[in-house]
C-alpha cells in the first residue's frame, strides 16, 4: 500500500511540473488538435488548445512505476510496455491529425495496430496469467483454455477503444480512469496479501507491482487533471486516452477477474453501447437514440455543462468501484 501511495504522488508530481513547461512549448510548436466540426458547437471555442499531453502522463506512469517496483515487476514491467506501445499508436496518429487534415491514421491502420498488441498481450497473458478467470463474487475459477486469447484480445481492443471514445469533455477521462485505476490499485494490494499468506510469494510480489503500476496510472491522471480540467489547457489526445485503455485492460487481464470491468468500468461500456447503439439504429431505421454520441455529447446537448458530466461520470464510476471492490472485502 505504501509503495502505490508513493507511487500516486511521484507520477502526480512529475506530470505537475512537465506540465508547466511542456504546455506552452507545444503551443509554441503549434501541436493542437482540430476541433470536428460535426461536434457539439461549444467545441469550436477549443480550436488551439495543445494536444499530444498524453506524453507527460506517460513520463508520470513510467517514474511511478519504475521508481517503487524495483523487484517486484515481473507484471509491472509488461504493463508498462504495453501501456506505451498503445501511447505510441495514439503518438503517431495526433502527429498525422496535427499535420494532415484532422483526421488522423486511416481506421484499418489504427485497427491493424490494435490488433497485433492485443495478440500479443493474449499470448503474453495466456503464458503468464494461465487460462483461468476468476468470478470474483461467487469464488469461482473458469478456465477458458484455446478461448483465452480471444477473450484477451476482446478485452484490449474494447477497453482501447472505449477510453479513447469517452475522452471528448474537459477531465472527463481522466476523472474516470483515476477512480478506476486506484480502485484496481486497492484490489492488487488485497491480491498481494492473499497470495503472501498462501505462501506463494512470487505472486505476491507480482500483485505488489501491480498494486504501483495502478497508482503511477492514478498518479498520471490526477496530475494531469491540473490542467485537463475545465476549461483545458491540454488536451491528452490519443497518445493519452490509447494509452489508458492499454492500461485499463492490463490491469484487468492480470487481476483475472476480467469481468469486473463491465462493473467497475461501467462508463467505459456505456460509452461504447451508446456508440454502437447510435450507428446501428441510423443504418437500420434511419433515426437516432440519442441527441449525439457518445453519450457525454448527448448529455451536452442537453444543456448540462462539461464540469456537471464529469462530475456525474466521476460519481457513478466511484459508486460502480465500490460494488467491485465488495467482491475482495
Amino acid at each position: 500500500m505504501q509503495k502505490m501511495i508513493l507511487a500516486v504522488l511521484l507520477s502526480s508530481m512529475v506530470v505537475m511540473i512537465l506540465g508547466i513547461f511542456v504546455i506552452p512549448l507545444l503551443k509554441k510548436l503549434k501541436l493542437s488538435q482540430k476541433e470536428r466540426k460535426e461536434g457539439p458547437q461549444t467545441h469550436l471555442a477549443k480550436a488551439g488548445t495543445p494536444s499530444m499531453g498524453g506524453i507527460i502522463i506517460l513520463a508520470g506512469v513510467i517514474a511511478g512505476t519504475l521508481a517503487f517496483s524495483v523487484g517486484s515487476m515481473v507484471y509491472a514491467l509488461p504493463c508498462l510496455i504495453v501501456t506505451l506501445t498503445c501511447g505510441l499508436i495514439g503518438f503517431i496518429d495526433d502527429s498525422v491529425k496535427i499535420k494532415g487534415s484532422g483526421k488522423g491514421l486511416r481506421a484499418y491502420q489504427k485497427i491493424i495496430a490494435q490488433f497485433l498488441v492485443a495478440f500479443a498481450v493474449g499470448l503474453y497473458c495466456k503464458r503468464y496469467f494461465g487460462t483461468a478467470i476468476e468470478l470474483a463474487f461467487f469464488d469461482i475459477e473458469i478456465d477458458l483454455g484455446w478461448a483465452y486469447i480471444p477473450v484477451a484480445m476482446i478485452v484490449v481492443l474494447a477497453a482501447v477503444n472505449s477510453v479513447n471514445l469517452i475522452d471528448g469533455v474537459d477531465g472527463l477521462s481522466s476523472s474516470v480512469t483515476l477512480i478506476y485505476a486506484l480502485s484496481m490499485g486497492l484490489i492488487f494490494v488485497v491480491l498481494s496479501n492473499v497470495r503472501s499468506a498462501e505462501g506463494q510469494v512470487m505472486l505476491a510480489h507480482g500483485y505488489d507491482g501491480m498494486a504501483v503500476f495502478a497508482g503511477a496510472i492514478a498518479g498520471g491522471c490526477l496530475g494531469f487533471l491540473r490542467f485537463n480540467a475545465y476549461p483545458a489547457k491540454i488536451m491528452m489526445g490519443d497518445t493519452g486516452s490509447l494509452a489508458l485503455g492499454g492500461a485499463v485492460a492490463m490491469m484487468a487481464l492480470s487481476s483475472k477477474a476480467i469481468l469486473l470491468l463491465l462493473i467497475m468500468g461501467g462508463c467505459y461500456v456505456a460509452t461504447s453501447i451508446s456508440v454502437i447503439l447510435q450507428v446501428g439504429s441510423y443504418k437500420l431505421r434511419h433515426k437516432r437514440i440519442f441527441k449525439m454520441a457518445p453519450l457525454h455529447h448527448h448529455f451536452e446537448l442537453m444543456g448540462i455543462t462539461e464540469p456537471k458530466i464529469v462530475a456525474g461520470y466521476a460519481i457513478v464510476t466511484a459508486l460502480l468501484c465500490l460494488v467491485g471492490l465488495l467482491a475482495y472485502v
